[in-house]
């Protein structure tokens, strides 16, 4: 029991016993501390340098994760009303400028054309018409005034005639003769007065029909413009690539009736860009025509050769739905970000299946 109790520690010397160093263990030498010291001083040095270099080269460039693969899409909508007959391209085919994208049924259209052509038609014969009727007035004013120079002539026979007779003595005339002369020079006034005004109303005349003339004229010119409204919506019955792209989120199918504004299909065009979004803080030393080295994230492996091409004026906020209203309530200032618009050099990416809205990494050399 005695042997028992003598083996028992208390736990204060148990815990001696642990934190005591073995006996055989030798003291580090010198030699070794100083070596250790240099090490710790040569590594330290070494990520001390790293990051001055880091900070040296990464200061000569601006980088952003906010930006993407940007175009100008064209949304295409029908202008008239139809059922469309005939569909000529599938989903991401691509088509030329001016190709043809589907047909609407063509037959109202081209009716309402030939209606049109009709009325012209009768319109420039009603002009031919009333022409020929001014050529006859004119020839019916010459005849009156040729008329009036008969009356005219008669009148001063009947004045001569009278004149003789009241200068004769008048015992050698009767009283019916003086009498027939007197209403026969009278006769002759009236009939040249009539002449006259036969003439001032064919000259009326042709002022009236040169006025219907010109009414005539001017219906052609309205119907005219009717044809040429009726081929311009004959010529909606057919639907163009308004650029060379990819076709993309159709939908319209063979069949379907469409109305005017009715979005059919989308055109993607093959000339694309880069929109990246800096921070206000980037923008210190980027200028117009700095290259930019644009990685897209699903390529990693492609680097792209671009420059800027414009700083947009204006911030995204300024042109959002509901622009900020900094001049209410508590401010909280936030870094705004400008969209830079960065173009492509050479036609490498040409070779990419790049789309709008991928998401880019482009690297400025600022400096």
């Amino acid at each position: 029991m005695a042997g028992s109790e003598s083996d028992k520690q208390t736990p204060s010397e148990a815990r001696d016993t642990e934190h005591a160093e073995p006996a055989d263990k030798a003291p580090v030498s010198p030699e070794r501390k100083r070596l250790n010291m240099l090490l710790g001083a040569t590594l330290l040095t070494m990520v001390v340098v790293a990051g001055v270099l880091y900070w040296l080269h990464s200061r000569h460039y601006e980088s952003t994760d906010d930006a993407f693969i940007d175009s100008n899409q064209s949304q295409i909508a029908s202008q008239i009303d139809g059922r469309v007959i005939e569909l000529l391209v599938a989903d991401n085919q691509h088509v030329e400028k001016g190709q043809s994208i589907l047909r609407i049924d063509p037959r109202d259209y081209q009716v309402k054309l030939e209606q049109s052509e009709a009325q012209e038609a009768n319109a420039i014969a009603q002009v031919a018409q009333a022409r020929a009727d001014l050529i006859v007035q004119i020839a019916n004013l010459a005849q009156q005034q040729a008329q009036v120079r008969v009356a005219e002539a008669d009148l001063v026979q009947a004045k001569q005639d009278l004149a003789r007779f009241l200068g004769t003595d008048p015992a050698a005339i009767t009283r019916q003769q003086l009498e027939q002369s007197q209403a026969t020079a009278k006769s002759s006034l009236a009939k040249v007065d009539s002449a006259n005004q036969a003439v001032e109303a064919g000259q009326a005349q042709i002022v009236s029909q040169r006025t219907k003339i010109d009414a005539a004229e001017a219906s052609v010119h309205q119907v005219h413009a009717d044809v040429d409204n009726a081929k311009l919506q004959l010529s909606y019955t057919e639907v163009v690539a308004p650029q060379a792209g990819k076709i993309t989120r159709r939908t319209v199918n063979l069949g379907n009736y469409v109305t005017p504004g009715q979005a059919l299909v989308a055109v993607v065009p093959d000339e694309m860009w880069v929109t990246a979004n800096f921070k206000e803080t980037q923008l210190v030393h980027m200028k117009v025509g700095q290259p930019v080295d644009v990685v897209v994230d699903a390529y990693p492996d492609k680097v792209l050769h671009a420059h800027i091409e414009s700083l947009q004026r204006g911030t995204g906020s300024v042109f959002s739905s509901l622009p900020a209203e900094n001049a209410t309530g508590n401010y909280v200032k936030v870094v705004q970000r400008l969209p830079v618009k960065i173009v492509f050099d050479g036609n490498d990416w040409r070779d990419l299946p790049l789309a709008p809205g991928l998401s880019v990494s482009p690297r400025v050399t600022v400096q």
